[in-house]
């Protein structure tokens, strides 16, 4: 929680004040990857106030760490402007410390005494506090009157417990506080549990971080075989094939994303019999990773489209819708892949390999959409040359200057609507157009089914990479709302479109198909769970799992089939 909110803090900070330098006291986070894209962002880590040249016009973000009061006051009186991200459980430490310092008692922090956190502790204690580290420190303290205890929040239970022992074996009346944070009390649970049960262990996180220094530590001294890596790189040189079962951890400081990338890499090299995926399976999430899957949702939307409007079902229609979504949404990634620097998605190293396939097979799978639809008719042809043109202005700069807004892409939250539009032309207009069909109540019921799928399905996508986005600065629909809200708001489009899907056959807008339909949407209020508890997915599954949102539609057809 303190490092979310630290790192949440800097980027709302660094979002609005546009016209500060911001600078962070120390490293924001144990993570070299997170810092270099904080860099990228503009925000510097200092380790001293002088660093500082423009104090006017300069922000100091203090980490989730703290720091002693004595450089609080330092900064203070230089004039520049603080935001202070001290984790409330570190200050919770900081004011028992500072309370029974006053009270006369020596104050004894076990804890590491190179962690940041320690000495910004330390500095409460007015220069009379003890830090301890080992039990051998704690045998060589002498017999004292007054003595609290506290714990850095990071520390090892367990070594904290025997500590605390020893001290009081010479002082039997001590006051003893656990600070250790319950995250961190959990997340040392859970990983001896899970290193009991498995045959190896990833442990990722940076080498400087204590905390996750500390989780390899633990899983170690269970005997089994661990690995701390930063990055999913360090993958290749480890041989996994001896191992059926492996198990997955993280450090506090770890982002999601990086977690992700170990999970797909871990997937694709190991050769366990847990691991081992059937021919349908591999092939699935193949078509997912090179977005043949969401080409073949866009084939099943269109064809729902064209049978909810009671309008013949035309094959060129769907693939139109198809070869038209492969094409963007290839393109897309091929333009944001450059963008995304570290932060690279489960798709990115193929992206990267084989770039210049991914961009003939757009090229190509676009002609073919533009193609059929010329032969269907001229009006057609142009309707989708205007959608593909949108397509590329969305990610072109249009305003010059250092605007803030200087693409369609700039706009918050216009990545979602602008997606789902797309989608509801090609596969509920389109196909209408393409028959002369002129707009009804079943095309809009047929536009708006699609419209919301894919808006609710690029949105949950959003809301599980909301740490990601804010590091690359985009601002996505859950980055500008919060994930809550964001939630709420998908449920209530959901709830919306039930209720149309329900009246529509009844008021003769749609065919029967729209009850049948509501299949999607059960579908999808199972996937808000994946917002809620994603662990043991990889990132390629949730996707996969998403856009069968879009396959269940074919399914609904096909149901309809048969029962009507």
């Amino acid at each position: 929680m303190g490092v979310r909110r630290a790192v949440d803090t800097v980027l709302d900070v660094s979002q609005h004040e546009t016209d500060r330098r911001i600078y962070t006291y120390g490293p924001l986070i144990h993570n070299p990857q997170t810092i270099k894209l904080l860099k990228n962002r503009g925000i510097t880590a200092i380790k001293s106030i002088d660093e500082i040249s423009d104090r006017e016009n300069a922000l100091l973000v203090i980490r989730a760490h703290g720091i002693p009061p004595d450089e609080r006051k330092k900064i203070k009186e230089s004039g520049v402007k603080i935001i202070d991200a001290t984790c409330p459980k570190v200050a919770y430490v900081q004011a028992i410390i500072k309370k029974h310092t006053a009270l006369g008692y020596t104050v004894i922090i076990v804890g590491d005494s190179e962690h940041p956190e320690v000495d910004g502790l330390w500095g409460y204690t007015e220069d009379r506090g003890i830090i301890v580290s080992t039990l051998e420190d704690a045998e060589k303290l002498p017999v004292m009157e007054k003595i609290c205890i506290v714990a850095q929040t990071t520390q090892d239970t367990d070594h904290y417990r025997h500590i605390v022992q020893k001290i009081q074996e010479k002082n039997p009346q001590v006051v003893v506080f656990n600070t250790i944070c319950s995250s961190t009390e959990k997340r040392q649970e859970d990983i001896i549990s899970l290193a009991k049960e498995m045959d190896a262990l990833f442990v990722v996180g940076g080498k400087n971080s204590a905390n996750t220094c500390r989780l390899a530590d633990l899983a170690q001294k269970q005997n089994t075989p661990t690995f701390h890596i930063e990055t999913a790189e360090e993958i290749e040189n480890i041989d996994l094939a001896s191992y059926k079962s492996i198990g997955v951890s993280a450090g506090a400081s770890t982002p999601n994303w990086i977690i992700d990338q170990v999970m797909d890499k871990i997937a694709q090299t190991s050769s366990s019999p847990h691991q081992k995926m059937s021919f349908v399976f591999k092939l699935w999430l193949w078509m997912v990773k090179t977005n043949f899957y969401s080409a073949l949702g866009a084939g099943c939307l269109a064809l729902a489209g064209m049978l909810l409007q009671k309008i013949p079902v035309r094959i060129s229609s769907i693939a139109i819708a198809s070869f038209f979504v492969y094409a963007m949404h290839v393109l897309n990634r091929l333009t944001t892949s450059r963008q995304s620097g570290l932060i690279g998605s489960f798709r990115e190293k193929s992206y990267l390999q084989h770039k210049k396939y991914y961009r003939l097979a757009a090229v190509v799978s676009l002609m073919l959409a533009l193609g059929l639809s010329l032969a269907n008719s001229m009006f057609s042809f142009f309707f989708l040359f205007l959608i593909s043109l949108a397509g590329v202005l969305y990610n072109m700069k249009i305003l010059p200057g250092r605007r803030r807004f200087q693409r369609l892409r700039d706009i918050p939250g216009s990545k979602n609507i602008f997606i789902a539009s797309a989608w509801g032309m090609v596969t509920a207009v389109l196909p209408a157009l393409n028959l002369n069909q002129h707009f009804n109540a079943g095309m809009a019921v047929a536009f708006i089914f699609t419209f919301t799928l894919v808006f609710v399905r690029s949105a949950m996508s959003d809301i599980m990479d909301i740490q990601s986005d804010k590091l690359l600065g985009r601002e996505t629909i859950p980055v500008v709302m919060g994930e809550e809200k964001t939630q709420v708001l998908l449920k209530i489009i959901v709830s919306i479109l039930l209720v149309i899907l329900l009246i529509s056959a009844p008021a003769g807008w749609s065919s029967t198909l729209s009850i049948f339909l509501i299949l999607c949407l059960l579908y999808i209020w199972i996937c808000f769970r994946l917002c809620d508890r994603r662990s043991g997915f990889s990132g390629a599954l949730i996707e996969g799992l998403l856009e069968t949102s879009y396959i269940i539609a074919g399914f609904a057809v096909f149901c309809w089939f048969i029962l009507s």
